[in-house]
């Protein structure tokens, strides 16, 4: 039996990676903003909670993030941009994992490889940016890809056999996307689940600090 801490476990894809998990007989500690008042942007509320959880685990999925935040729609272009939907969606989406990753050494074994999972996004790939647009949350997903990449190299210094990275899901039917599937293909959250599951099983120590999709393809930066 794997031990799961999942962080977002009440969205549409931490909810499913959440049951994906006791179904193959993980033990799952779920923790989430609306059931436990899990808040990832507040440092008191994320040191308290992980500060209470017991033992270390083999899998930490960090499945928080939105696209819209207090109504603010993703940019169409640079023109777009405002303080306040730049600044919420790097507090989400940037600093709220990284608050986490704060506590990733007490969290995974020393003796044995573990996963320190992100979601991220492929918009957040400066590689493979084409068309523009989304400048606020692509440039926050892009930070918690350098967060989670700088995290892997220094947890490497204390624990040898940690994976620390960030996961593309592709694109999830849930409601976090409900609004901007269009003609793109989109997946349920369940398969979504299944597929990030099997992604992380087949992570190995020398992949720390890469950035991969639902397939494992590595992602460019």
């Amino acid at each position: 039996m794997n031990r799961v801490l999942i962080i977002g476990a009440s969205g549409g894809i931490g909810s499913a990676v959440a049951a994906t998990c006791r179904l193959r007989g993980d033990e799952v500690v779920a923790l989430s903003r609306s059931e436990d008042g899990f808040d990832i942007t507040d440092e008191p509320s994320v040191s308290a909670h992980l500060e209470a959880v017991q033992g270390v685990f083999d899998l930490v999925l960090v499945a928080t993030g939105a696209l819209e935040i207090g109504g603010a729609a993703p940019e169409k272009s640079i023109k777009s941009v405002t303080p306040k939907a730049m600044m919420d969606q790097f507090a989400l989406n940037a600093l709220g994992p990284a608050l986490v990753l704060r506590h990733a050494a007490a969290l995974l074994p020393r003796d044995r490889p573990a996963v320190m999972a992100v979601l991220s996004a492929r918009v957040g790939s400066i590689g493979d940016n084409r068309i523009g647009g989304w400048v606020s949350y692509r440039s926050a997903k892009a930070a918690v890809n350098q967060i989670v990449h700088t995290t892997a190299i220094e947890l490497t210094r204390t624990h040898k056999h940690s994976i620390c990275v960030a996961l593309h899901p592709g694109t999830v039917a849930t409601p976090f996307t409900e609004k901007y599937l269009g003609r793109h293909p989109s997946v349920p959250a369940k398969d979504a689940a299944e597929n990030l599951l099997k992604v992380v099983g087949g992570l190995s120590p020398d992949q720390t600090g890469g950035f991969y999709d639902w397939a494992g393809k590595e992602v460019p930066w």
